[in-house]
């Protein structure tokens, strides 16, 4: 039987130097999936918001040609984008793709915001039409009342939802003019 003790001591007996600590293999792949991702995102993005990042210029050439390949050529374009990546400030990056990405996700976010509006109004909360007169100005709560009134209506006869369709644009003048 052989003596496997050396193993676990963190030196190596033949040499007398600590064993080299090998890369964590999963680790490695998340860190590449992380760069194609980026890269892929990059390619994605129009000409327009590409170049408003700051990119090397090695780097903006591989992504304006892969934007004109297909399929399997495209595979090959990213990873040889993802090579590309682990030599920029990748961080840098990904901050400038966040920051071009911050208006639309504030337009989502209010997007939704109208859209529970809309949603808690027809399900009788009648809180909300008070906060909502008292937070805009110019909101006029029998307006609200009436459509919300209609949509409900609507709902319960199983028609087309259009005075729904008018309180979340009614709900979307009052918050764009405030």
């Amino acid at each position: 039987m052989t003596d496997n003790s050396h193993q676990l001591d963190d030196i190596n007996p033949h040499t007398g130097e600590p064993y080299k600590e090998r890369p964590n293999k999963t680790q490695l792949k998340r860190e590449m999936k992380a760069l194609h991702d980026l890269g892929k995102e990059l390619v994605e993005l129009p000409g327009s918001k590409l170049e408003q990042i700051t990119l090397s210029e090695t780097m903006r050439d591989a992504v304006i040609a892969a934007k004109k390949m297909k399929k399997s050529a495209l595979q090959r374009q990213l990873r040889f984008i993802s090579g590309i990546l682990r030599e920029e400030d990748t961080d840098s990056i990904r901050m400038q793709l966040d920051r071009l990405a911050l208006p639309v996700q504030q337009a989502n976010d209010a997007f939704h915001q109208l859209e529970d509006w809309r949603d808690r109004l027809i399900a009788g909360d009648n809180e909300l039409t008070n906060e909502l007169v008292d937070k805009f100005a110019q909101a006029d709560r029998q307006h609200i009342r009436q459509l919300v009134r209609n949509a409900s209506k609507e709902a319960q006869q199983g028609k087309s939802p259009k005075s729904s369709r008018l309180l979340f644009k009614y709900l979307k003048d009052l918050q764009e003019t405030s």
